[in-house]
């Protein structure tokens, strides 16, 4: 396996066209500012004005070069100049930051403005692809989508699966024939069912080479290889940005008279343990929808304000109503009871 694991994955974070500097953070190159320049939303249509294209060509040559509203004002197409407007600011805190955790810590704790999620689940993405280089465990890499793609979780006899639920909704629409689907759907035509493959620790090692596809279903059952995968991934997340050992385990509840402190890994989790916490009554719906428990213990003491020491800090990770999963990593970050840095 490990022979394997040598082989890249998660391709399209761009994470090879980084370069890495002290404590492993990550260099903002020209070549990963280029590569935004060439999403659909900023790359010039057909019919764009000479403005828009002569915009876009200065930045694909200089793709650090300073941009005035004057430039943007001269584009024609309204949409542009909204697309350049969000992209701009956004691409100025990765030139001024010194490293992409640096832009990605700024961006969750003080934007310059409205980001789309796509810009931070893309920074997760690259960043999380050099957090796991070298990693041998492909159900590692697996969980590790999570932190940067929403999941549909799925529950079957006690099993909890996740898919990826952008795949799982294109497969949903199209049977897995694209447009031809869609047209089959529409006509009330029969279409095969098409299933995600659920990895297990006898197939893993079949993701390396489909993981920018993200078409198979991570078990996340209690005691299971993949839950187990999730907890060494965010110690590695957390790890990377602070210089800290953590130990990470699933729990099936808490029976803590003395909890201190804990962290929910998206909203629902955090509104229910904020619940829990408070002594109040969550409901009956918000528990059934929690899917993973987790007791996080920080080793460096000293790393730890004083009233948590020595004690552990619980994390939850709940699906919505509609059986999504939105994990946000920056909770790992900025919801820790650490120290100033």
């Amino acid at each position: 396996m490990s022979a394997r694991a040598a082989k890249d994955f998660w391709v399209s974070a761009g994470h090879g066209l980084l370069t890495r500097g002290e404590e492993g953070r990550h260099q903002v190159t020209d070549a990963f500012l280029r590569a935004y320049m060439e999403r659909p939303e900023i790359r010039p249509p057909e019919e764009a004005c000479a403005a828009e294209r002569r915009l876009y060509q200065r930045l694909l040559d200089d793709p650090r070069r300073a941009v005035g509203e004057a430039d943007i004002d001269a584009l024609a197409d309204p949409d542009a100049r909204e697309n350049y407007r969000i992209f701009l600011p956004f691409r100025d805190l990765l030139i001024d930051s010194e490293s992409l955790e640096a832009a990605y810590r700024r961006l969750v704790t003080d934007p310059p403005g409205p980001i789309p999620q796509l810009f931070l689940d893309h920074l997760v993405h690259a960043i999380l692809r050099g957090v796991l280089d070298g990693v041998e465990n492909p159900l590692q890499a697996r969980a590790g989508e999570l932190f940067f793609r929403t999941q549909r979780a799925t529950i079957q006899d006690g099993r909890i699966m996740l898919g990826d639920a952008e795949t799982v909704e294109r497969l949903a629409t199209t049977g897995g024939f694209g447009d031809l689907g869609r047209l089959l759907k529409e006509s009330a035509a029969p279409m095969r069912e098409v299933d995600l493959d659920v990895l297990s620790e006898e197939t893993a090692a079949d993701y390396w080479d489909r993981s920018d596809r993200f078409d198979t279903v991570l078990d996340l059952t209690f005691a299971g290889a993949g839950l187990d995968a999730l907890c060494r991934v965010m110690e590695r997340w957390i790890g990377h940005f602070f210089q800290l050992q953590c130990r990470i385990h699933p729990v099936q509840s808490i029976r803590d008279e003395r909890w201190v402190w804990h962290t929910g890994l998206d909203a629902e989790s955090s509104a229910l343990l904020n619940a829990l916490y408070r002594g109040e009554n969550p409901g009956d719906e918000a528990p059934a929808r929690l899917l993973s428990l987790f007791r996080l213990e920080i080793k460096d003491e000293a790393a730890v304000i004083e009233r948590v020491r020595g004690r552990p800090v619980y994390l939850g990770l709940s699906m919505t109503p509609d059986r999504l999963v939105r994990m946000k990593p920056q909770n790992l970050l900025v919801n820790l009871p650490l120290t100033a840095e």
